[in-house]
């Protein structure tokens, strides 16, 4: 894996990128997905992966699977995995409190700053703005 470009993948990226009906943002999450496949740069959580299941399985309009999804989840197993551990929950309370984000972002950027992500890929938090030393990106923002 190459350092300089690791990247921690939200789930929202996830989603789109399974999501035939998200549209252009499915395009552009399938580019993104693709890429990170084959720079093998791409971190998740299990947070990540758990949210992923149960949107792709029940909140899209046209759902997987529990099969396919389950098919797709044991695929993501090759990336490099961060397991949200008590520290890594201690660590986003104190991110938390100290950007004045919701637990569930702090949580997203703990697991990010365990697995030693550079960028953080997300539409949740604010494009551009440097968090914890991980620098935010929207993939769905028109350049």
């Amino acid at each position: 894996m190459n350092d300089e470009n690791n990247n921690f993948v939200d789930s929202n990226v996830l989603i789109y990128a399974y999501d035939i009906d998200a549209k252009a943002k499915h395009d552009l999450a399938v580019a993104r997905i693709k890429q990170l496949w084959q720079t093998k740069t791409g971190i998740i959580s299990t947070q990540v992966l758990q949210e992923f299941y149960v949107n792709v399985t029940r909140k899209i309009a046209n759902p997987l699977s529990v099969t396919k999804a389950q098919t797709v989840l044991k695929r993501y197993l090759s990336w490099q995995v961060v397991t949200n551990t008590p520290e890594i929950i201690l660590l986003a309370s104190e991110i938390q409190e100290r950007n004045l984000l919701s637990f569930w972002d702090a949580l997203i950027i703990a697991a990010a700053r365990q697995g030693g992500a550079k960028t953080i890929l997300t539409e949740d938090l604010n494009h551009g703005q440097l968090i914890e030393g991980i620098r935010i990106e929207n993939p769905f923002l028109t350049h």
